[in-house]
């Protein structure tokens, strides 16, 4: 058994399972909270639907795959979440104690990505790297004792779809995307605060637009045509820094960008303006326009499971 088999990346559905509902998930000590919604597993046709007509090559071919029961985070992480990660003197205790790290923080940023964000701000967390998604999600599993991920891109267009097999869940009218989504055309170039417009109808905030979304695979072109047929789960295997995936398009895409079957790819451009050398692991100076969502899976991996997850992704 391999690790992503193991780590049930591929969890069994769970229909009838009366524990399976929305829950709100607080970090202890810190006054901040995050709210999760289920996303009952099944099968789906993965990639752009037939009569989309800005289907990109790397959206095809379709395959109809089965992906597993999890959680999804209502909104992207927000700034005041990735705050107490980031900043030590935040993370603490419900005495107030100072948090005993058991995994690394961010360093410093070369040029800071959130540009001036208080706190409490309710604004999606920026510019960290695939690496910095990553890291984070450990160190809530250390906090939490709940293990939580980055999606697969699969998840994430499943959970995005929300059965529907359009360009968006509510369709192929893009005028429609302005009450769901901030982009090119209503965002004023700027990053909003996370649940103003209205949710998908899997109670998801955001999903489109608002900051591209990390996914946990390796970005490959020709994904789709090595998909086996009604393969479980697929994941792109990571093996190199870039190009890494992500999702959901920004507050500086079009709507095309926006679609539920558009592909992202990271490129070295990211993080370009970095002068270290190597370059960070943690930030992209250039990236303002990408941060994450949370997947817990419906079945948790044991904590050796977890931590070889971790040490796959991280070490």
């Amino acid at each position: 058994m391999n690790i992503f088999s193991a780590l049930s990346l591929l969890a069994t559905t769970v229909l009838g399972q009366t524990d399976f509902n929305a829950y709100e998930q607080e970090i202890e000590g810190t006054g901040v909270s995050f709210k999760m919604v289920p996303i009952q597993g099944g099968e789906f046709t993965l990639g752009a639907s037939a009569k989309d007509k800005n289907a990109e090559r790397d959206e095809l071919p379709n395959k109809q795959v089965k992906i597993g029961s999890f959680w999804m985070g209502a909104f992207e992480v927000t700034h005041a979440e990735y705050l107490i990660f980031r900043d030590a003197t935040r993370d603490l205790t419900p005495d107030g104690i100072p948090y005993d790290m058991v995994v690394s923080r961010p360093s410093s940023p070369y040029e800071d990505p959130s540009k001036g964000l208080v706190e409490d701000d309710k604004k999606p967390a920026v510019g960290m790297t695939q690496y910095g998604a990553l890291s984070y999600c450990r160190w809530l599993y250390y906090r939490t004792g709940i293990f939580y991920r980055i999606p697969t891109e699969c998840e994430w267009e499943f959970a995005a779809k929300a059965g529907v097999n359009e360009p968006y869940f509510f369709g192929k009218k893009k005028k429609l995307l302005d009450k769901y989504a901030w982009y090119a055309k209503n965002a004023n170039s700027e990053i909003h605060n996370v649940g103003l417009k209205e949710p998908s109808p899997n109670g998801l905030y955001d999903i489109y637009g608002n900051v591209a979304e990390w996914c946990l695979d390796q970005y490959y072109p020709d994904f789709y045509s090595d998909i086996e047929h009604n393969e479980k789960g697929p994941l792109g295997k990571p093996t190199a820094l870039n190009p890494r995936s992500a999702r959901g398009g920004s507050f500086i895409d079009d709507a095309e960008g926006c679609r539920s079957s558009n592909r992202i790819s990271s490129t070295d451009e990211w993080k370009i303006r970095d002068p270290q050398i190597p370059k960070s692991f943690w930030w992209n100076t250039d990236s303002e326009f990408v941060g994450f969502r949370l997947v817990r899976p419906y079945k948790q991996p044991t904590k050796t499971e977890a931590e070889a997850f971790f040490v796959s992704f991280l070490e």
